[in-house]
């Protein structure tokens, strides 16, 4: 017979197998296994284009709404062989802005950065009303800005 259900089946075996002739117990119910988990709070996530420039920076921007928490989060690899400097804002109704700052090491590999997650303004449709952008430089204080990589703007902001 089959197995299903928990990692070895047992739960949704023993839901589902026969009862003996005459034995009138309910067999018992399916347990959940804790190795599952339930599905949770719904997550809204709207990102922009995957962007590149040519001197070896790609990256894509979202902002991400989950619960009544909004955050911006941004993929990144850094090909260009150097450490970068590099910004994340996140810019919500009410000119609510934060910043983070990321440290993308110059190692080719994929790599994210993450603005603190905030209380949702605004509507409750999850991040609608919020832009993102990520900003890529060469270091120092006046670094060459190499890539901007947005999550595009909010619906129905015209643009």
């Amino acid at each position: 017979m089959g197995r299903a259900g928990g990692r070895d089946g047992s739960a949704a075996w023993s839901a589902g197998r026969s009862l003996p002739d005459g034995d009138d117990k309910m067999p018992a119910a399916p347990r959940r296994s804790p190795l599952l988990l339930g599905i949770g709070e719904a997550t809204a996530v709207r990102c922009g284009p995957e962007v590149s420039a040519p001197d070896g920076v790609e990256a894509q921007t979202c902002v991400i709404a989950q619960g009544e928490e909004t955050w911006a989060r941004v993929y990144y690899r850094n090909t260009t062989g150097e450490p970068l400097d590099a910004a994340l804002t996140l810019m919500g109704p009410g000119d609510r802005t934060v910043r983070t700052r990321c440290a993308p090491e110059g190692d080719d590999e994929p790599e994210t950065c993450e603005t603190p997650r905030g209380h949702t303004r605004g509507a409750p449709s999850g991040n609608a009303g919020y832009t993102a952008v990520a900003e890529f430089a060469r270091p120092g204080g006046n670094g060459e800005l190499l890539l901007r990589a947005g999550s595009n703007t909010a619906p129905g902001s015209g643009g």
